[in-house]
């Protein structure tokens, strides 16, 4: 697929930054932290897809305060940065990406990728995204790729396979039987014992299909695409509901297929996966920065500034950035958001909306 001008690729990059909270905020979201390598999330999703499609045809979705920060961390120009007047789910962002597309390329094929997510190795990455984009293609199909599970996850919602694809490809591929949200321990784990699979979120489709396909099957934004053909992209995000598009459009269409991933997948959804990617002491503790831990066990302990020395702790999340220092027990992460919440202004000032949706955050 290299040079090859009909496929197209989307970056949702925007979020509030709370997974994070207190290192990541609205104005420097986790995509543009260096969480588990020498350079922000997003400069290594970008160049993962280098080869697979032109640099032309490379699009970043995000809200307008980032633009800034994502052109300085990528080097990406104004054409290939869309901003998002209102953050309104993925469903929402993916409907104005595919307009961009549709009107200059009526035949292309659109990637949909996350900004924050861990991929390895990439080679086999844009192999999978080779095959669904011609499997989206050739028979219009909304295309995801699937992940096999290596544990039961409550954090990731998942797929059923169902029958395999009438036309053979390189790799497994199927049609969705269902989608199945976040579910509780023991459901997950029955789900990772019957063979279902992760939806990673990484999506393949004709953009003028998908546009067709919401307009049938998703209301919630079908209402409001009237404004993205005027080119009024504000008036489109102001009228459109928040949503997201597994929820809109993914869970009723019936032309959704799969292909499962050969390649080691992560979410970096929030601290807990900075636990399972940082190698822990022989405590479980795990530690970035300068920190230290002594007689404790199964501690996050982060310090972007700073020193951070925790003594008997037990289970405790540890952050320390150069204004705010976080500590909980990583039981109460499931809550943060909520915690978030309550705080005063002054400690929250910089976690406003931050656009490309909840799904992103």
């Amino acid at each position: 697929m290299t040079s090859n001008t009909s496929v197209w690729v989307t970056v949702l990059a925007g979020g509030a930054g709370t997974r994070f909270w207190p290192l990541s905020t609205s104005l420097r979201p986790k995509q543009l932290l260096n969480l588990v390598g020498r350079r922000p999330l997003i400069v290594d999703t970008l160049e993962r897809v280098r080869g697979l499609v032109p640099p032309g045809n490379i699009r970043v979705l995000t809200g307008a305060h980032l633009v800034e920060p994502i052109r300085r961390a990528t080097g990406l120009g104004d054409e290939s940065i869309l901003v998002e007047t209102r953050a309104r789910g993925t469903a929402p962002a993916l409907a104005r990406a595919a307009w961009e597309i549709a009107r200059s390329d009526p035949d292309g094929v659109m990637i949909s990728l996350h900004s924050d997510h861990l991929i390895s190795p990439a080679a086999h990455f844009r192999d999978i995204l080779a095959t669904a984009a011609d499997v989206a293609r050739r028979q219009d199909l909304l295309v995801t790729v699937a992940v096999p599970p290596n544990r039961p996850e409550t954090g990731y919602g998942y797929i059923r396979p169902g029958e395999a694809l009438s036309t053979p490809t390189r790799h497994t591929a199927y049609r969705v039987a269902a989608f199945v949200e976040k579910p509780g321990p023991e459901d997950a784990a029955r789900y990772v014992a019957d063979g279902y699979r992760w939806n990673s979120g990484i999506f393949v489709w004709r953009a003028a299909f998908f546009l067709a396909e919401l307009a049938t099957h998703a209301q919630e934004v079908a209402r409001a695409l009237p404004a993205l053909e005027r080119g009024d992209i504000a008036t489109f995000f102001d009228q459109v509901e928040s949503t997201s598009v597994d929820e809109a459009l993914l869970e009723r269409s019936a032309r959704v297929a799969a292909i499962d991933a050969t390649f080691d997948w992560d979410d970096i959804g929030g601290w807990e996966a900075v636990a399972r990617l940082h190698p822990p002491d022989a405590d479980g503790n795990v530690r970035a920065g300068e920190a230290h831990v002594a007689g404790g066990e199964g501690n996050i302990a982060f310090a972007e500034s700073g020193r951070v020395v925790l003594f008997g702790a037990q289970d405790m999340l540890v952050v320390r950035t150069d204004d705010i220092t976080l500590v909980m027990p990583r039981s109460e992460l499931v809550r943060l958001k909520e915690h978030l919440r309550d705080l005063p202004a002054r400690f929250t000032r910089t976690t406003d909306d931050g656009g490309a949706g909840p799904d992103s955050a």
